[in-house]
């Protein structure tokens, strides 16, 4: 999956995200800026995977941007 085909998942929080902002709701915007985040790294991974593999073989040498969303929050 390539990025240009995930970035509506992008528009699409962020469209979520203002109208929790709008509508007084700052912890799900808060939220779904981690979700944003996420996305991004989970999306950048599955790039780096795809574009990492070699006559069927994966480079195991890069790094792993999937914990990069992780968050704290409760």
């Amino acid at each position: 999956m390539s990025i240009m085909r995930s970035d509506w998942i992008l528009d699409v929080l962020a469209d979520l995200k203002a109208f929790a902002q709008s509508n007084g709701l700052p912890k799900l915007a808060e939220h779904l800026d981690d979700a944003s985040l996420c996305a991004l790294a989970e999306i950048a991974n599955q790039s780096d995977m795809i574009g990492g593999q070699t006559n069927g073989k994966t480079d195991h040498s890069r790094t792993d941007l999937g914990r990069a969303g992780n968050s704290s929050h409760s």
